[in-house]
């Protein structure tokens, strides 16, 4: 992203959004505002500004899927040359069960102007060969950007199975990261047992609140949430749903801005309401 672009009018921008898209739903309600960041007087701050999106479920009978995607992908290009974006994580449920879908749901990724990655979710029920070929990565994976390092891991398996992330790989890029200012890990399914259809993975949570870098753990699955949570001075983030048939009753996605690499404003988007569901700032 250009450090040192400038931050447009949000609401200006939310009415082009949703204007950009046929309007599916336009729940009505309080939005908190947007979250005011320090400016980048200098322009010598390192900022990353990165999406988060899960849980588009396509090919699920009985909704417009084809369309959430097209709003999906309209909504972040829109993200992207307004305010700028580095990448999306799409983080599971990219498909509901075919695995004959997964070429056909990346057909829509594919006209994203911005790079974007993919952890799979239990309705992801693909083989990691597959998941390969279609998205060029495996099922756990990571990579860094400036100050910050980012941990892909799958919770499920082909058979849709809910699983514990693979302790050893998130041993191994917690280490790898350790000299990062902070770190960032998306897993699909809640490895806490503080939601609906969240797991207990103790050992997962506790090495994720053992590394003082860690700064926030994403999310999907359960679409009804779309908040922070907190444990063990950790931020755990949810974003509703882009897709799917139940959930929080609009359809969105969560911004992430990271500045100077310690400093974390996020906020949860409701592009056909023009506003923001909620804002949260962590500090490292």
């Amino acid at each position: 992203m250009n450090k040192n672009n400038s931050r447009r009018n949000f609401v200006k921008k939310s009415a082009a959004l949703a204007a950009s898209v046929p309007t599916i739903l336009a729940p009505t309600g309080v939005f908190a505002a947007k979250p005011e960041t320090k400016q980048n007087d200098d322009g010598k701050m390192d900022v990353i500004r990165f999406a988060v999106a899960s849980d588009g479920h396509f090919g699920e009978k009985g909704t417009a899927y084809k369309m959430y995607y097209r709003n999906i992908v309209a909504w972040l290009n829109a993200e992207a040359e307004n305010e700028g974006l580095d990448f999306c994580v799409f983080n599971g449920d990219i498909i509901h069960d075919d695995p004959k879908l997964l070429k056909e749901a990346n057909a829509y990724f594919k006209e994203l102007k911005i790079p974007y990655y993919a952890t799979q979710g239990n309705h992801d029920k693909v083989s990691e060969d597959l998941w390969k070929e279609v998205f060029n990565i495996p099922f756990n994976y990571s990579f860094e950007k400036g100050n910050s390092g980012f941990i892909l891991c799958t919770t499920s398996n082909e058979k849709g199975e809910y699983l514990c992330a693979d302790a050893d790989f998130v041993k191994e890029k917690l280490e790898l990261y350790k000299s990062k200012k902070s770190v960032f890990v998306f897993l699909h399914i809640s490895h806490k047992k503080w939601v609906d259809n969240g797991i207990d993975c103790k050992e997962i949570t506790d090495m994720l609140e053992s590394y003082e870098n860690v700064a926030c753990i994403f999310h999907g699955h359960d679409h009804d949430h779309h908040e922070a949570m907190y444990s063990g001075g950790k931020t755990y983030l949810f974003d509703g749903h882009f897709g799917g048939s139940w959930g929080q009753e609009y359809k969105g996605y969560r911004i992430v801005e990271v500045r100077g690499g310690t400093e974390v404003y996020t906020y949860q988007c409701n592009p056909l309401a023009r506003g923001i569901q909620n804002n949260n700032k962590v500090n490292l």
